[in-house]
């Protein structure tokens, strides 16, 4: 739909006005003019190199431990495509990010589900599956502000989750790109860096939710072993990443405008998550929710109705949202994603109203 009446609460991208254009522009002209021989030939597989190297000194660690992809969502693939078998078992949180799901079914993945509380996933829920037998390949985790659910992994439960993982020997898949638009409350040591072994713990995240979603550039963390045999992947797949945008990328980090742009990024993402919030308290007073500190999204749970029939009636208002069910394996049918991230506080305000509307008359004719 693209008629300007339309509001989208769907999309998980930044909207233009807090995208550093400028920035951006000025880093692809020292990229293209200062290293022409790494945006414009074949890259090496691990990405661009310069780029390598601000993300290995970023994180503490060498350059052997570091691939840079075409989006996170490439390193999920490689991933999930080298490590991932038909009937392999997977343990993925419900609710999860719908294309997670999508990826790893398409692999013949058997997925144990296991819910999520308001500080992340149920580790004990967890550990009595583990106990009662369940050998997963690996657990998939997104400890920030989780999409679809804006909850948060507790540090108690990451170091516990560290340990499950050490005493059963699993990876634990760590999909990370929301860390850096966190606005408020105290930030958490990524369980990868808990993991003073680097030995259980792949990592990936991305510079689209922070920099730019047209760059597409997303990277991994893991043991050399592990990355090596995704670099191999990675040539096989694609020769050589996109080594131009990673430039651009490499010049805007090397520069500074990282930290000025996640400065921005926060700012209006706190208004917008305080928009949405306050008009969801206002005009959806029964809904359940927990406030995210960071991060895109809002999940909102309804105490009835379905809301395949409400996202329906709100899309006839010029509302698009997205129903539960598409984040979990089953369920959700009570639940709604709201992306928050690409719409203004004002029209957040009437997209919720409208919202609100569509579920006023949905429950009012299911009244007998």
């Amino acid at each position: 739909m693209s008629s300007p009446d339309v509001i989208s609460l769907a999309r998980g991208a930044p909207s233009l006005d807090i995208v550093p254009v400028d920035e951006l522009r000025e880093a692809a002209d020292r990229a293209f003019r200062s290293h022409p021989e790494h945006c414009f030939s074949y890259g090496p597989a691990a990405g661009h190199p310069l780029l390598v190297e601000w993300i290995a000194k970023r994180h503490g660690v060498e350059q052997d431990q570091v691939m840079a992809t075409n989006g996170s969502m490439q390193a999920d693939a490689f991933f999930f495509q080298e490590f991932v078998g038909a009937g392999d078992l997977v343990v993925v949180e419900a609710p999860t990010y719908d294309r997670t799901l999508l990826m790893l079914r398409e692999l013949g993945a058997e997925l144990l589900a296991i819910p999520l509380e308001a500080d992340g996933l149920d580790v004990e829920a967890l550990a009595r599956a583990l106990q009662a037998g369940a050998r997963p390949r690996f657990v998939h985790v997104i400890p920030n502000f989780q999409n679809p659910a804006g909850c948060t992994l507790s540090l108690e439960k990451r170091r516990q989750l560290l340990e499950l993982a050490r005493r059963y020997d699993f990876l634990i898949f760590e999909d990370d790109p929301y860390v850096d638009v966190r606005f408020e409350g105290e930030s958490l040591p990524r369980i990868f860096d808990l993991d003073g072994r680097r030995e259980n713990v792949v990592y990936v995240s991305s510079f689209t939710k922070t920099v730019c979603p047209g760059v597409r550039v997303g990277y991994l963390l893991g043991p050399p072993e592990i990355v090596a045999r995704l670099r191999r992947r990675a040539t096989n797949t694609y020769i050589s990443p996109c080594v131009a945008s990673q430039g651009i990328v490499a010049e805007f980090c090397r520069g500074g405008g990282f930290e000025r742009s996640l400065e921005r990024v926060r700012t209006a993402l706190r208004e917008r998550r305080d928009a949405i919030c306050e008009a969801v308290a206002e005009h959806l007073p029964e809904a359940r929710f927990v406030k995210p500190e960071g991060g895109y999204f809002l999940w909102i749970d309804l105490p009835d109705g379905d809301v395949r029939e409400l996202e329906a009636r709100a899309r006839e208002r010029g509302v698009v949202v997205v129903k539960g069910t598409d984040f979990f394996i089953e369920g959700g049918e009570q639940s709604l994603r709201l992306a928050y991230s690409a719409v203004a506080p004002a029209q957040l305000r009437e997209g919720v109203a409208r919202l609100a509307s569509a579920r006023r008359e949905l429950v009012g004719t299911a009244q007998p």
